[in-house]
């Protein structure tokens, strides 16, 4: 049945417009996405089947463009827009972080990192240089590859943090296999970051560990900051 014969409160337009988008699943707001289906599918049912086939909505978001576009009725111009959407998301959190202090919203920096290094099939570390209001200033990818204490060295992250005249930071990294607890080396790695950024008075605010389908892990609410 096509949607357009649906009931109207169960269209997933009108359904958003009459009762907000969180009101949709996932599979409805990937229809609207979609906009149509295909010859014997509503954009619903092909919605269904693609979070199937990827397994999860976030793994189809990440999907390379070959995987994207290698499924009947997509192509590079849906992966082009579906990436478009996923970067208007980040810059939208960034934005929060920029205006204002980063803890009166810590659910966008969680959200941001999630989106900007959560899916990567490699380890990054990243350093979040704030003033002294909290409010980002930057974010800077200094490291990709396996982490150890070795492979991130303190006088870089302080260099950074002194040409960005920050007064604080905010660390994170990933872990691509999705383990999220902290090895012994990261926390390590954390003590003599915090040890060289209190010598020239930059506080150490937090350190995330992010994976993909959990919510980031804090070392500050671990206690081991």
């Amino acid at each position: 049945m096509a949607i357009s014969d649906w009931p109207a409160d169960e269209r997933p337009r009108e359904k958003l417009l009459g009762r907000g988008a969180g009101a949709l699943s996932d599979a409805e707001l990937l229809a609207l996405f979609l906009r149509v289906g295909i010859r014997g599918k509503s954009a619903v049912d092909l919605a269904r089947e693609l979070l199937t086939q990827f397994g999860s909505l976030t793994r189809l978001c990440n999907a390379s463009a070959a995987e994207f576009a290698g499924i009947p009725g997509m192509g590079l111009a849906k992966y082009a827009q579906l990436q478009a959407v996923m970067e208007l998301a980040r810059r939208a959190l960034a934005e929060q972080m920029h205006a204002g202090d980063v803890f009166d919203s810590p659910g966008a920096v969680r959200d941001w990192l999630r989106l900007r290094i959560g899916t990567l099939p490699h380890e990054v570390f990243y350093v979040l240089m704030l003033d002294a209001r909290n409010r980002l200033i930057r974010a800077v990818e200094l490291f990709r590859g396996t982490l150890t204490q070795t492979s991130v060295y303190p006088r870089e992250v302080v260099k950074l943090a002194l040409a960005y005249n920050a007064a604080a930071v905010i660390l994170a990294h990933n872990h691509p296999s999705g383990a999220q607890e902290p090895s012994p080396a990261d926390e390590l790695l954390t003590r003599s970051l915090k040890q060289a950024l209190d010598l020239v008075d930059v506080r150490t605010l937090d350190h995330f560990i992010v994976t993909a389908h959990a919510n980031p892990l804090s070392f500050a609410e671990r206690g081991l900051l």
